[in-house]
């Protein structure tokens, strides 16, 4: 063999590992990006059972209480945009939630009857597992992202990302309200 035909071999096997190492990177972002985006998803089913619960906590206190119309209809349009939201627009609904679930728990507190419902207490223990839930989903959700978003910022993945039109994703961030989570419990 002479000089030249190890030189284009050497070539051509440089040429087909940095092939395979692009469509290999791409489909990690591709897979990153697909469970982000399932995750999301169960996050926003998640939170779907969240309103419902509270919704039906909402219609166990009105027989003990006079309660806002008001509430019931946040809780149809904050259900009605859940689909579509950005990981942006469920922060804000998750603020949402938490501040009407701490609503309708301050006032089922003024009525002792009503803390021992036992309605009440199944959909107060309900809306306990879906918070856990929603958790698991988001820390998921962040960690993929997380990976996700530094192949975007690392070289040489930056450049295969960035060349197939690939962008940085949002967390979900609810640490905030985390700091003030309602207590759901009657003790």
């Amino acid at each position: 063999m002479d000089i030249l035909t190890v030189v284009l071999l050497l070539i051509l096997v440089l040429i087909i590992i940095l092939i395979a190492y692009f469509f290999s990177t791409y489909n990690r972002l591709k897979s990153l990006r697909n469970a982000g985006d399932a995750t999301l998803s169960q996050t926003r089913v998640a939170m779907k059972k969240r309103l419902d619960m509270i919704e039906q906590l909402v219609e166990s206190v009105k027989s003990y209480a006079k309660f806002e119309q008001d509430t019931l209809t946040k809780i149809t349009g904050m259900r009605a945009n859940l689909g579509k939201a950005s990981p942006n627009e469920l922060n804000k609904m998750d603020s949402e939630m938490r501040g009407l679930l701490g609503n309708i728990i301050a006032v089922a507190e003024n009525y002792p009857a009503l803390k021992t419902s036992e309605t009440v207490t199944v959909t107060m223990n309900a809306i306990k597992d879906i918070e856990d839930e929603i958790a698991r989903h988001r820390y998921t959700y962040n960690n993929i992202i997380q990976e996700y978003n530094t192949m975007l910022d690392t070289i040489p993945s930056k450049f295969v990302g960035r060349g197939a039109g690939m962008s940085k994703k949002e967390y979900l961030d609810f640490f905030d309200e985390e700091l003030k989570r309602p207590v759901v419990s009657w003790g």
